[in-house]
């Protein structure tokens, strides 16, 4: 390429113009990031937030959208002497400078009380570990009731008078009460049932009355016989002997004669 030719297009108006239109279109990409930036997180404005708690939503709504914010529900909770859907909770808190059109995070009172699951802990925990694990939970606890049992064992739960198994649905309301063992019966201990099919009874009664009574020896009398009859042996009355001593032989009284 020659030279003149070169320079012309050096300095023709096709590529000098295409400068012009790079630059303008940089210093224009500079000017609205600039403020664009400055609209879009609007610089150099602020707004209080104001206090919300303890409204209705539908309150609390209007008055943050006429400060210029929003609102969004992030959690429900239960207070029972507040109505459903009132502010419990608010973030950022009341009195915050904050830009305008920033979203205020709200709790709200549950329309209905909240239930809670009841644990395994009916004959699977001692009473420690029952009142740690439904106290945790936020279940509310009576005075435990005792019965019979291994001591501090848990045997029951009550709500109401009413006996709860693991997985029923409680009200935070309700008061749980815990049956627990007194130690009144040791875990070892076994209790033994008596078979009626194959108990002795008429053994059993002759074993008491030998406890009970008195050994004794003495001898029926025999009965005199008859005229013209033989003389015959009376069999001498048995006797009860304790448990611990062998029963003595009877005596044979001898024969009487028959008078002439």
């Amino acid at each position: 390429m020659k030279s003149g030719k070169f320079l012309k297009k050096l300095f023709g108006t096709y590529l000098w113009g295409n400068l012009l239109a790079v630059a303008a279109l940089v210093v224009l990409i500079a000017l609205g990031v600039r403020y664009g930036l400055d609209y879009y997180t609007h610089h150099g404005q602020s707004v209080e937030v104001p206090n919300v708690k303890h409204k209705l939503f539908s309150d609390a709504e209007r008055i943050l959208f006429d400060a210029g914010l929003n609102i969004e529900v992030t959690d429900t909770g239960y207070v029972k002497s507040l109505p459903p859907d009132c502010v419990l909770e608010q973030t950022p808190g009341a009195g915050n400078i904050v830009k305008p059109g920033r979203t205020i995070y709200v709790t709200v009172n549950a329309s209905r009380t909240p239930t809670l699951q009841l644990p395994d802990i009916i004959d699977n925990s001692s009473l420690r570990e029952a009142m740690a694990k439904l106290q945790g939970l936020g279940f509310k606890l009576t005075q435990p009731q005792f019965i019979p049992g291994e001591k501090d064992w848990v045997y029951g739960v009550l709500v109401n008078g009413r006996h709860v198994l693991a997985g029923d649905a409680i009200s935070v309301e309700d008061s749980l009460t815990i049956q627990v063992g007194n130690g009144q019966r040791g875990a070892n201990d076994s209790i033994h049932y008596i078979d009626h099919a194959t108990f002795d009874y008429e053994d059993y009664r002759e074993d008491l009355e030998r406890l009970k009574q008195r050994p004794s020896t003495d001898l029926q009398t025999p009965t005199e016989p008859s005229d013209g009859d033989e003389p015959e042996e009376s069999a001498p009355e048995a006797t009860i002997e304790p448990l611990d001593k062998k029963p003595a032989a009877p005596v044979t009284p001898a024969p009487t004669t028959p008078n002439e």
